[in-house]
């Protein structure tokens, strides 16, 4: 018990505030409780999200070391679980048998919310279909943060997690984004940011706009926003990049669309690729669907009804 709690002159008081903290703790029921937890500030972490890691029986992290340092700056002296990719299909199992059995299991991530480009999917699944209830607790989240920030439109935009590793898968991912009329949202690698950046010239144009979002809510936060080409060459000056990173992609400039495309038929436009580019029907369909945007299904109806 603490000092606070003692009033000496009204014990009334006392007993009052050591009721009224034990009828909270009664109110949390068993249930798995999906925290959001600091990005890089510790600070950004809601009332209501110290009160359930305070309360529950056991957190289930990513990374016990990691959450280790929020708990302590906190004074939460909850039992910790390892939560992470390599152990997800048996330890979920495990937490939802101790759910069924009373207990309060909070789930959290290294960063942000659960669930979002990290493990939480298999267990959130598994415990709805044994009938445990599920409890967002929202908190911050990286790509929100970045997204809000970077002046970008916000009306419509998409987050994708994180682009492929690999050239030829992201420079494909790219290629889908192309006409889009939304904001794109990623997660990057530092290691990867370069030629990531470089993909986004060739594939999208040097004069599309980006926002590179670095270490966000954290000391070194920095913000570079300008066209794909003007960031690549700022990050190209530096020995290296460093921290973690939300790319912002902009929306296609309706100037950009192909006008004449537009003009023709779904059937001439394909024929004109097809002869142009020396590919097959199909692929010319799917670039035609993409270039008018709208679905495979719509061009390849419209194509039948001019044969």
């Amino acid at each position: 018990m603490r000092d606070a709690d003692f009033d000496i002159e009204d014990p009334d008081r006392t007993r009052q505030k050591i009721e009224g903290r034990a009828q909270v703790a009664s109110n949390l029921e068993p249930a798995l409780y999906l925290v959001g937890t600091p990005i890089g500030n510790l600070e950004d972490i809601t009332l209501r999200a110290l009160r359930i890691l305070k309360e529950v029986d056991v957190i289930a992290c990513e990374d016990t070391r990691q959450t280790q340092k929020l708990l302590n700056h906190y004074a939460i002296q909850a039992r910790t679980t390892s939560y992470h990719e390599h152990n997800e299909m048996t330890r979920s199992a495990e937490l939802v048998k101790e759910m069924q059995e009373g207990a309060k299991v909070a789930l959290v991530s290294d960063a942000g919310m659960p669930g979002i480009s990290d493990p939480g999917y298999r267990l959130v699944t598994l415990a709805i279909r044994h009938r445990i209830p599920v409890v967002p607790v929202p908190g911050a989240s990286a790509f929100l943060a970045a997204l809000v920030a970077s002046g970008l439109p916000t009306d419509s935009f998409r987050f994708s997690g994180f682009l492929p590793a690999k050239r030829g898968e992201r420079r494909a991912a790219l290629e889908e984004i192309k006409n889009s009329l939304g904001t794109q949202v990623f997660y990057e690698a530092p290691h990867r940011i370069l030629e990531t950046l470089a993909d986004v010239v060739e594939v999208l144009g040097s004069a599309r706009n980006v926002v590179v979002a670095r270490e966000v809510t954290k000391l070194h936060e920095e913000f570079l926003r300008g066209s794909a080409a003007e960031v690549l060459e700022q990050l190209k000056t530096r020995e290296t990049v460093k921290g973690e990173i939300t790319l912002l992609i902009g929306k296609a400039e309706e100037k950009s669309a192909d006008h004449a495309a537009e003009r023709s038929s779904v059937s001439q436009r394909v024929r004109q690729i097809m002869g142009e580019e020396k590919i097959d029907e199909k692929a010319a369909l799917k670039r035609v669907a993409r270039e008018r945007r709208i679905s495979k299904s719509e061009a390849y109806r419209e194509l039948q009804r001019s044969k």
